[in-house]
């Protein structure tokens, strides 16, 4: 399904980024929740869209695939997109002058965050497929439960800053997950795609794998406030909104 992967990947890696910038011009949000909000959208699908469309009675096979797709070419374009769009818009172009990050740098970073572990797991289900098989079930509840204290971790270290802009997040967040699901649906029905595969797309677009942008805003950004608030709370929501979707669909 040649059509249908090409849109899935346009959908995460070129509408959502677009989309993106399009929301920051006109809500005008403080220039570390923006970055935030690039750094999400750069992002590659989430391990849990999987998940969501095959509740939703989407295409399982066609989920994987571009979930797998997307992290792979995530070492090219996560970079490029935060640092494209980072660059671009005047609300952020001077805080990136600040955090001065060189492409160069972040490439190698999401190398060692996604290739390099992704490639460890690709060789250890190879050469060891029956004791892959045992840790498959245990390895998705620790990535989760992991995922979920460096959700907590990233709101404690930054509780304060929460508190005080948690009103302005919650409805950001809201608003740029609501657009990013309706980004992909609406361009799989342009596409004329069918509802099985018009869902993979969707959810595909929809939920980010925000783990990979807090380990970034960590280690290579001091933990920024405003991106590591609007990313964290991102981790949240999509979950439940995706859920709630999947939920829907699953009963169409």
């Amino acid at each position: 399904m040649p059509k249908e992967v090409f849109v899935g990947l346009a959908g995460q890696i070129f509408l959502l980024p677009l989309l993106t910038a399009a929301l920051i011009y006109l809500i005008k949000p403080q220039a570390s929740i923006a970055l935030g909000m690039i750094l999400v959208a750069s992002c590659p699908g989430g391990n849990l869209s999987n998940f969501m469309t095959h509740h939703a009675k989407g295409n399982t096979a066609l989920s994987v695939t571009l979930t797998t797709l997307a992290t792979t070419l995530a070492i090219i374009f996560t970079p490029i997109n935060f640092y494209l769009w980072g660059n671009l818009l005047p609300e952020t172009s001077a805080l990136m002058q600040e955090i001065d990050m060189p492409l160069a740098g972040i490439m190698f970073n999401v190398f060692l965050l996604i290739t390099f572990p992704l490639s460890i797991g690709l060789f250890v289900s190879h050469r060891y497929p029956a004791w892959a098989q045992k840790a498959k079930k245990p390895m998705k509840y620790f990535s989760l439960l992991f995922f979920l204290l460096f959700v907590i971790l990233a709101l404690a270290a930054n509780f304060t800053y929460f508190l005080q802009y948690i009103h302005v997040v919650f409805f950001i967040v809201l608003l740029h997950n609501a657009l990013a699901f309706a980004g992909g649906y609406s361009l799989a029905s342009l596409f004329k795609i069918d509802k099985a595969n018009k869902r993979a797309i969707t959810l595909e677009v929809g939920l980010q794998n925000s783990g990979l942008g807090l380990i970034l805003i960590f280690n290579f950004f001091n933990g920024l406030g405003g991106m590591a608030i609007i990313t964290a709370f991102w981790g949240i929501w999509h979950i439940l909104s995706g859920y709630a979707l999947a939920q829907f669909w699953s009963r169409r």
